[in-house]
């Protein structure tokens, strides 16, 4: 397997996982697997999506990777305009800290800090659904230097370190994978570059016995979204079972889901992600007019975004 098959593996991936999982949100545990009972999923739809439909994850996703290309770099401003615009399209679908962030009217490298000073917690796990294309845009670049966008792009809607880091870690776990090595083989030496005061909790939660029985918050968090995708990941053996495991968690099934494909893709390359489920993938994207992508399309996005 080739390094773009794996960077097309990743974003792909995300998408699908999004896509999946979105009719499952804010479900119970096991409701996947009722459905189907065989493991096999399909893009069925339901909960105010149609069969395929990618959610704000990969609308965002699609947002950063495209401000990438066009600015030929990492234009934070750009970004958060982009963000911005598309809020204001009204979509289907939007975090709530994310939407409180977009919709203040502060300063682009403000409104995180305001929110969280107002607040008083901005751990939320929207910087993470988002990170598909920015970590194999930035992977080629190394270690620091991927860690270090991914913070920046986090915490233009999230001012918890918590979540920088969070993104940080996966920045760096799909670089690692990119490249062909085991990610989750690699996490002790991932977390040695984290922030010393987050460290202890992420490494609690990335560790191999961990599971996400043990989590203390609802996995909308930033923690135990990122820990079930490394467990999903752990614990199955290919891209499909991998995302299966990610959705029958319930809870924020799409973002649990979208972060797994973001991991289990980048691992197991694009051909791994079935057609039953690119086929109907669609990603819509408000505030820009009637676009709408589909499965190439994305596959376009990664190619460029890996060049």
């Amino acid at each position: 397997m080739n390094r773009i098959d794996r960077v097309v593996g990743a974003v792909l991936g995300s998408a699908v996982g999004d896509a999946l999982g979105a009719p499952f949100e804010f479900g119970l545990p096991g409701v996947f697997r009722e459905r189907f009972p065989d493991g096999v999923g399909e893009m069925r739809g339901g909960g105010g999506w149609d069969p395929g439909e990618a959610t704000d994850d990969t609308q965002m996703a699609v947002l950063v990777g495209e401000s990438l290309l066009d600015r030929g770099g990492l234009d934070l401003p750009d970004v958060f305009d982009r963000f911005r615009r598309w809020a204001a399209g009204e979509p289907k679908d939007i975090g709530l800290q994310t939407e409180a962030v977009l919709g203040s009217g502060d300063p682009w490298d403000l409104a995180a800090a305001l929110h969280l000073q107002v607040n008083g917690r901005a751990a939320g796990n929207g910087s993470l659904m988002r990170a598909a294309t920015s970590a194999v845009y930035f992977a080629a670049a190394g270690r620091p230097a991927t860690m270090d966008a991914a913070r920046r792009i986090a915490a233009l809607t999230h001012g918890d370190a918590a979540a920088w880091e969070g993104t940080a870690i996966l920045h760096e776990l799909v670089r690692l994978a990119l490249a062909g090595d085991d990610p989750l083989s690699v996490l002790p030496s991932v977390l040695a570059d984290v922030a010393e005061a987050q460290r202890p909790r992420w490494a609690a939660v990335l560790a191999p016995g961990w599971c996400p029985d043990d989590a203390t918050e609802f996995n909308g968090a930033v923690w135990p979204c990122l820990g079930s995708a490394v467990w999903a990941l752990r614990t199955t053996t290919s891209f499909e079972a991998a995302l299966a495991a990610a959705v029958d968690l319930g809870g924020d099934t799409d973002t649990v889901a979208a972060v797994t494909g973001t991991l289990a893709g980048a691992v197991y390359g694009a051909d791994a992600v079935p057609a039953r489920w690119t086929a109907p993938l669609h990603v819509p994207l408000p505030g820009f007019g009637d676009r709408v992508l589909r499965a190439d399309d994305l596959r376009g996005l990664a190619v460029a975004l890996g060049a």
